[in-house]
């Protein structure tokens, strides 16, 4: 009897350290959910894009997606993200879609640009880049679907110089026949 209550007591400091474990992780690597308001963008692909996956810019964490939908009549991805309100997202912005790692998950980079009008909630960025399909890469490369420029061939040689008219000696060769 002695012992099971040991092992019971051991039991739960270990979940309790498990438990502070993972609220450690999670407060550290900053996975939660961002709160603010949303913005939209249409992309050609979103491979590897899930909801609750970051959306950066200058590869901090600004925000999470929240959806992704297929509209019917253009089949192109919707993406809906939240950005934090304190962030604002100038006009002429763009975004696409980068990879984490070649093993990572993927997420949004928005590359803010120079337009003294910010994005109102709602309202979508205009330029986009879709994922980069690693797998077809890799494929096309080592299947030979990449080619490499080739060097340029050698110059044929130039002609060799004509033979002087008569009379006319070359530089360091005497002239026709003049005495040797």
């Amino acid at each position: 009897m002695q012992n099971s209550v040991l092992e019971t007591l051991l039991g739960a400091v270990v979940i309790v350290v498990a438990a502070g474990f993972l609220s450690f992780a999670f407060s550290v690597t900053d996975s939660r959910a961002v709160a603010g308001y949303e913005l939209a963008a249409r992309f050609d692909r979103v491979d590897g894009l899930e909801i609750g996956s970051d959306v950066r810019m200058g590869g901090i964490k600004i925000g999470t997606i929240r959806s992704q939908t297929l509209d019917p009549q253009t089949y192109v991805a919707i993406v809906r993200f939240s950005v934090d309100p304190n962030i604002k997202v100038p006009a002429d912005s763009s975004a696409s879609i980068e990879s984490e790692s070649l093993l990572g998950g993927r997420y949004l980079a928005i590359v803010p640009g120079g337009d003294d009008r910010v994005l109102a909630p709602g309202e979508e960025i205009r330029f986009t880049q879709a994922s980069v399909s690693l797998e077809q890469l890799l494929g096309k490369f080592l299947g030979g679907g990449i080619t490499t420029p080739q060097a340029p061939a050698p110059a044929a040689p130039a002609p060799a110089a004509a033979a002087p008219a008569l009379g006319m000696p070359t530089l360091g060769a005497p002239a026709l026949g003049a005495p040797k």
